[in-house]
């Protein structure tokens, strides 16, 4: 696990789409079609890993990478076999609060009409688990089954972390928001966290201008 101070990294957060960004308007969530921005996630581009679309008022970045392994013993052996059963990787953004995004992000409203599952269901979750069918995802299907128009994976958000100095970028795909924490500071700044997990694996570039980084996910 690695902690980097937010002055040391850039950060973005795309979806996991090349046409479709997701923003908090009038309290709800909401799709958009341009990059911007006061979007909370990006369109799946290149060129929304430019300077000013990497996140502001970021103070902290923690970043777990490991794996899921499963303990096969044999008979007669004193070691276990540690099987790689799938990739585990965690990533909580610590923001300066400024505004209610994240909480809406994390809890919904979504904007009428603009929820996999009708008006009902998305006035009660979030964008936690990014788009389906070119919509805002209520999370009731398989993270299989989030396709776009073109067969590939929409399901989740794609987190890029660069080096200040440039010198390695990650994106890890298919990231699902899984924990949203508010600190509370009476004489001080008051923060925010929002927590990621994907089981997919980590994509690591020298740079975050690297085409490979926002390559289509066609498996889950």
């Amino acid at each position: 696990m690695a902690y980097y101070l937010g002055r040391d990294v850039k950060v973005w957060i795309l979806t996991e789409m090349d046409d479709i960004s997701i923003s908090v308007t009038s309290n709800a969530c909401k799709l958009e079609t341009d990059l911007e921005t006061h979007n909370f996630a990006n369109e799946l581009l290149t060129a929304s890993l430019a300077d000013a679309y990497a996140k502001t008022d970021l103070t902290g970045v923690d970043l777990g990478i490991g794996v899921v392994d499963e303990d096969v013993s044999y008979i007669g052996q004193r070691s276990v076999l540690k099987a790689e059963i799938k990739k585990e990787t965690t990533v909580a953004l610590t923001f300066k609060k400024n505004d209610n995004e994240l909480d809406v992000i994390f809890n919904g409203p979504i904007t009428s009409n603009e929820c996999t599952d009708g008006n009902t269901v998305g006035a009660q979750v979030g964008a936690r688990w990014g788009l389906k069918d070119e919509k805002i995802s209520a999370g009731l299907a398989a993270p299989k089954d989030h396709k776009d128009t073109d067969g590939d994976i929409s399901y989740g958000y794609r987190i890029v972390v660069q080096l200040q100095d440039d010198v390695e970028a990650i994106a890890i795909p298919n990231c699902c928001i899984t924990g949203h924490s508010v600190t509370l500071n009476a004489d001080g700044v008051t923060e925010e966290t929002l927590e990621f997990a994907s089981h997919v694996q980590p994509i690591i570039a020298a740079s975050a201008q690297a085409s490979a980084l926002v390559a289509f996910t066609t498996d889950i």
